[in-house]
């Protein structure tokens, strides 16, 4: 069964899992046994691919994709998620507009992947590149910015590009997915450099 199929089946079965009760994250993903990290990391970022902030659920999920990133440096084959992401709920509702959301997404990604580049994707290379997106792309969503636009959605773009990438085997997409973070890295050192000059500013000023 191809990766896209059976992201699809999993994705329909949380939605008809929350149909009796409200299911939480870590239900759903207990579901996938020891599935890749990619498959996991590529579930839990969809909900990000928003511009709105989440507020304390961007900061859980930052971690969670921090703790996914070190778990694969140091070559753990099973992932395990903070308790808080993994007991965050959702109804039915809920589940049926994220899957509906993720399906889209999935769908509109696949048209641009294949079997390409290799050398990036192949199991050691794979793994170094993955933990270093997953870890840096976690820690930039997990600081608190608050109103800040995109603060969840340009990581999100990373990871889901190198989840791409590693389900389909496209270097391409690892590689577009490294270009995510460098615009992520880019985005935050800006709004930092601002908020310091500024705050600069305004305190040469009060004081003068």
């Amino acid at each position: 069964m191809s990766t896209y199929k059976e992201l699809v089946r999993v994705l329909e079965g949380f939605a008809e899992m929350s149909r009796t009760r409200s299911l939480t994250l870590g239900e759903a993903l207990d579901t996938l046994d020891e599935a890749a990290y990619g498959f996991i990391a590529l579930i839990i970022a969809l909900p990000f691919l928003q511009p709105v902030p989440l507020g304390p659920f961007t900061v859980v999920g930052g971690l969670a994709f921090a703790a996914l990133g070190w778990q694969m440096w140091h070559g753990h084959e099973s992932p395990v998620l903070p308790k808080k992401l993994r007991d965050f709920a959702m109804s039915e509702k809920s589940w049926r507009i994220l899957v509906n959301v993720c399906l889209r997404i999935v769908s509109f990604g696949r048209k641009f992947t294949k079997p390409r580049y290799g050398f990036l994707v192949s199991d050691e290379n794979s793994s170094r590149v993955g933990s270093l997106i997953l870890m840096t792309a976690g820690l930039l969503m997990a600081i608190p910015f608050g109103v800040l636009p995109f603060n969840n959605v340009l990581p999100a773009l990373a990871i889901v590009f190198y989840c791409f990438g590693q389900l389909e085997e496209d270097g391409l997409m690892v590689l577009i997915g490294y270009f995510w973070l460098v615009v992520t890295i880019i985005y935050f050192g800006l709004f930092f450099f601002a908020l310091w000059y500024f705050g600069s500013a305004a305190v040469v000023h009060w004081l003068t």
